[in-house]
Order: C-alpha cells, then structure tokens, then sequence
C-alpha cells in the first residue's frame, strides 16, 4: 500500500517517473532532439493534410496503419514488405508491445548496460525479470560475455542498442549475429539513431531476411524532426508483427498522427538534409573535446558522451547556470550532450571551458 493507501503493485512502491528535466534554457541540449525544425514547405503540407484529416475526425482511424506501413517499408529498403513493419507512438511503445507480447510473467528480458534507462521500466511495466550484462571499457559488447549471460539466464527478450544510448557506440553485424545464432529468443536491435551513422556502419536491417526472430526498431523522433509527433516502428518478420497485433490497444495511432508521417515521409530527403551537418557538427565536437583533455566515447549518433569528472553533477549545473542544458548519465563522471546548431555548440564549448576553468 501506498502513504495514501492506494493498492499500487509492490515492485513500483518508491519508483520515480521518468523523464529528463524540462527547463526553459537558452539552448537545450539534453533529450537528443533534432535542433532543425520541420521546413516550411514540409509544414505546409503538413498542415494540409491535417486539415483534411481533421474533417473526418469523427471516425476512428485505420486501426492497421496501412498506407503509413507501407510508406514506411519504402523508407527502410532491403525488400522489406508492408506486412513486415509496424509503427507506434513512439519507438518506446514499439518495445512495450514488444515486452507484452515476448516478455511478461516467468520471463526474462537482458540487455547491456550503461543503455538506454527506459529499458528496466518497459520490463518493470510488464511484469518481465531482467538481467543486464556489463560494456566493455569501450562501451562495446565484448561476444564471449554476451553469450555467456544468455547460456546463464536464458532471456526471451535480448535488447541490443546501436548506436547505443548513452555512448553513441554502434554494434558491429558480426555482434549481432553471434547474438540472434545463440538465443532462441526474439533480439531486438534499437536503432533509433541510426541515420546518424558514420559512413560505412551497416544496420541490422541487413541481416533480416537470416534471422526470423531479429527484430530491429526505428523512431521519426530523431533524424527525421518530428519528437513532438511521437512515431515510432519496426521491421521484423511478418509473424512478429502479427504478434504485436494482439497487444495493441485499438486505435493505437490517431489519424492526425499517420497523416503527419506519411507527410514526413514523403519529404525525408528534406527533413534529413541537415544529417550532414549533425554528423560534421559531431565529429568536430568529438576531436575539440579530446584536444581540451577530456574523456570521450565514440559516438555514431547526434550526442556525444563527455567525462570524466570528479564531479559530474557540478559541471551539469555550471553549465545550467550559464543557460546551456545537457544530460547526467547513470554513468559516474560521464555528462551526454546532444549535437544542435554550429551557435548552439559553440556556446556549450565555451561554457564547458568557463565551467572545468573554476
């Protein structure tokens, strides 16, 4: 029971919500967003087509998402079919279903941490057991380890991040597979950064049609600037997808929601032609950090992992305090800071340096 009295499920007594602080700061560089708004050409037709879903918002939406999916499917390539992909609110609601539907009760999901911190809450959420095994210093996942712990624990659910989030390390394919041979369970490969990558690092959308419980998810988040419309999917085999089906609540994703994507979707050379300049902005924050001394991982994705400080709490506020917001990791002496304008980044280093002169 709860101070109130009220029945709550012992495993969230003193459980927190999650959720990075909200602050109204001059430049915001914590929550991974995209720092490029949508181009008014693409809010035009975006409004358009809101508009004319807003006519028929009387009648439920497409409950299967079709026409979205399939644009969907023409997006990610490798030949993949539109009843191979689904989409969601949000890549995190992809994973609850996921978890609903492989995880629950007397089973087991793992994972490899320091990873995304929403992992242990979508199987808290689902009343799945999870066990999570441990990075390399480099922040990859060394394959001996990682299959150990699945002969160990025997997980239904493998979640592997790449790039992975805090660090920003992507996962070698080779990774990957020796994961999905291993494991009669279904892996699932969170690339939710994965347009951020360095030329030449493979998705595992390649290694699909070899494995049929491979799963890999993606987010319109990200790359594409659309956080606030929240639409997240996945590719897997048909009979994933299927068994997401039976999960799903109705109705799952508005009209207003799909008209927006398959918007975005049909302007995605547009919406991802700042990826270059992210990318760029990424690398030159990568080697002027290491110039100045400090600690820092290797990032294929649009934040970059910074450390070690003794303190790494005083530095998050320092730079709070001269208007530039970034990210506290669970990681001890390690500070995540998202990549935003050339101005943006330009006051953070300055700030950083004013912050570590003190």
């Amino acid at each position: 029971m709860t101070a109130t009295g009220l029945p709550l499920r012992p495993e969230l007594a003193g459980a927190v919500p999650y959720g990075a602080p909200q602050l109204d700061v001059a430049v915001r560089l914590d929550t991974n967003e995209n720092p490029y708004p949508p181009p008014p050409c693409v809010i035009d037709d975006m409004t358009a087509a809101v508009a004319a879903s807003a006519a028929t918002l009387n009648r439920y939406p497409d409950r299967e998402a079709t026409a979205l999916r399939g644009d969907l499917a023409a997006y990610l390539g490798h030949g993949l079919e539109v009843t191979q992909v689904w989409a969601a609110n949000g890549s995190n609601e992809v994973m609850v279903q996921l978890m609903q539907a492989f995880g629950g009760p007397g089973r087991t999901a793992a994972w490899f941490a320091p990873t995304y911190s929403m992992y242990p809450q979508f199987a808290r959420s689902t009343a799945t057991r999870w066990v999570s095994g441990d990075r390399d210093a480099d922040f990859g996942i060394d394959v001996d380890t990682a299959l150990a712990l699945l002969d160990a624990e025997r997980p239904d659910v493998v979640l592997l991040t790449s790039p992975n989030n805090p660090t920003g390390t992507a996962l070698p394919l080779s990774t990957v597979e020796a994961v999905a041979r291993h494991t009669d369970g279904i892996v699932v490969v969170d690339e939710a950064y994965a347009e951020f990558r360095r030329p030449g690092v493979p998705s595992a959308l390649e290694l699909l049609p070899r494995y049929p419980r491979l799963v890999v998810t993606r987010t319109m988040s990200k790359a594409f600037a659309l956080a606030g419309a929240r639409l997240g999917y996945l590719a897997a085999e048909a009979d994933v997808v299927a068994a997401l089906r039976l999960v799903r609540l109705p109705y799952h994703l508005s009209s207003l929601t799909q008209a927006v994507a398959r918007v975005a979707l049909s302007h995605s050379a547009a919406l991802l032609g700042q990826l270059d300049t992210l990318r760029d902005e990424r690398d030159s924050l990568v080697a002027a950090l290491r110039a100045s001394g400090f600690a820092v991982a290797d990032s294929d994705a649009n934040f970059v992992m910074f450390g070690r400080f003794p303190d790494a709490s005083a530095v998050w506020q320092g730079l709070l305090d001269r208007g530039v917001l970034v990210r506290e990791t669970e990681l001890p002496g390690w500070l995540r800071v998202t990549i935003g304008t050339p101005q943006q980044m330009v006051i953070f280093r300055d700030a950083l340096q004013e912050v570590v002169a003190r």
